[in-house]
């Protein structure tokens, strides 16, 4: 194929080809920065928040203001932006069509903000607040479910498709549980349903890490990463298996939680851990078989995999019975922080990058490379992995300035992938 894949219109297009339907191709460059811009915002916000929850958490107060607010400037001030554009970049080319409609996803953008009303609105137990963010991110979800679902419905029948229909049409359906469930449990500070609040909070927080942000990562990382270490594809296969182990494992772990049968629960856990473990060894032999140069968002699929080691070794115990709440708060950063936010904020501006290439104008085109700023990204996830291990750390063993530092490191490292971010946007022609 030619080197030229764009045409030479006005408005920059992918190369025109005679059956776009079933090539697909990513949004523009504009779109996707404006996605990964408010991301950033809220990482950073998520890392300060987190300084000010440091001492509430270490003292075993995870249902404080402070660390309420922090978790979900995470939960709805980063992901549903970063995984949005991420998806907008990938998925068109993965399943083969092309998006419905990039105007719709531009009237999305600042519904989905309504994340941070519902984040600050918690923290201060402003009910109206939360209402109304949860009323604006509810439509954002449906306006942007509709177009990725819309893809998944498109995808070429009888063709290899770099990404699993299925799996991105299960995640799909655990975003909406996960939303649906935080707004049966909002407001409810007492037991309810046969469960305690505890218990429904960890049943929503595992529907949206393991069912939505985790199965995601298994159905694009699986061949995103081998094509961004030049490193030899994956097995092909002819179903979905580590999809579908792991939403198996996802739901038994939850019928344990909602039983408190510790067989179900530690049944269930194995179950994931072996479903990712799978794709955690095909990372690793992504990097040792790589003949591009080491980059950060391979270090941070790989810290993802030690960082989720640690927090079932936290789950197995806080399921045992040890630990009280400092073990669990310690397992909830593991595992939002460590792995579903570290995996996709880590490849934020890789993803960038390859959409500034893609785009740019006929004629001379610098080498993809040049407009990723490999060094930063990867002193970024040396700080990354620090910080985290200094917040859990700090956390499980009840000593507040610890978990400040490792919290601060957090936004030492959320400036670096802005500010890596910013440097490849300088990079884009004209």
């Amino acid at each position: 194929m030619s080197e030229q894949p764009l045409t030479t219109s006005v408005t920059l297009k992918p190369l025109a080809l005679t059956n776009r339907r079933a090539v697909g191709g990513p949004v523009s460059q504009q779109l996707l920065a404006s996605y990964f811009v408010v991301a950033l915002i809220g990482w950073l916000a998520a890392a300060v928040a987190a300084a000010f929850a440091a001492g509430d958490l270490a003292a075993g107060r995870p249902l404080a203001a402070a660390p309420v607010l922090a978790v979900h400037l995470v939960a709805l001030g980063v992901l549903p932006f970063a995984v949005s554009g991420a998806s907008f970049h990938l998925l068109p080319v993965m399943l083969r069509n092309d998006l419905p409609s990039q105007r719709a996803l531009w009237l999305a953008l600042p519904l989905l903000a309504g994340g941070f009303l519902v984040a600050s609105g918690l923290g201060r137990e402003a009910q109206p607040i939360v209402w109304v963010g949860a009323a604006t991110v509810a439509c954002g979800l449906a306006i942007v479910l509709a177009e990725v679902l819309t893809l998944v419905v498109r995808a070429p029948r009888g063709r290899a498709l770099i990404a699993s229909r299925l799996g991105v049409g299960l995640a799909c359906t655990h975003v909406v549980a996960a939303l649906c469930l935080g707004a049966v449990i909002f407001d409810q500070d007492r037991p309810f349903g046969g469960l305690s609040y505890e218990r429904w909070l960890l049943i929503h927080l595992h529907v949206a890490l393991l069912g939505w942000i985790a199965l995601l990562i298994l159905t694009v990382g699986r061949n995103l990463a081998p094509m961004l270490a030049q490193a030899p594809a994956a097995p092909q296969r002819t179903r979905p298996v580590e999809e579908l182990a792991l939403v198996t494992g996802l739901w038994l772990l939850l019928a344990g939680i909602g039983t408190r049968e510790r067989a179900l629960t530690l049944a269930g856990g194995v179950v994931v851990v072996l479903a990712i473990g799978r794709f955690a060894a095909l990372m690793l032999r992504v990097m040792w078989t790589r003949r591009g140069p080491f980059e950060a968002p391979l270090a941070h699929l790989l810290l993802g995999g030690f960082f989720l080691a640690q927090a079932a070794g936290c789950g197995v115990a806080a399921a045992a019975g040890a630990g009280g709440t400092r073990l669990v708060s310690g397992y909830v950063v593991f595992l939002l922080v460590g792995w579903a936010g570290g995996v996709v904020v880590g490849h934020l501006p890789k993803l960038l990058s390859l959409s500034l290439w893609v785009w740019w104008p006929p004629g001379p085109r610098p080498k993809q490379a040049e407009l990723y700023r490999r060094r930063l990204g990867l002193l970024e996830a040396a700080l990354f992995a620090t910080g985290v291990e200094a917040l859990a750390l700090g956390i499980i063993i009840g000593t507040a300035p610890l978990a400040r530092a490792g919290a601060f490191l957090l936004a030492g490292s959320a400036v670096l992938t802005a500010v890596a971010v910013a440097l490849t946007w300088r990079s884009r022609s004209g």
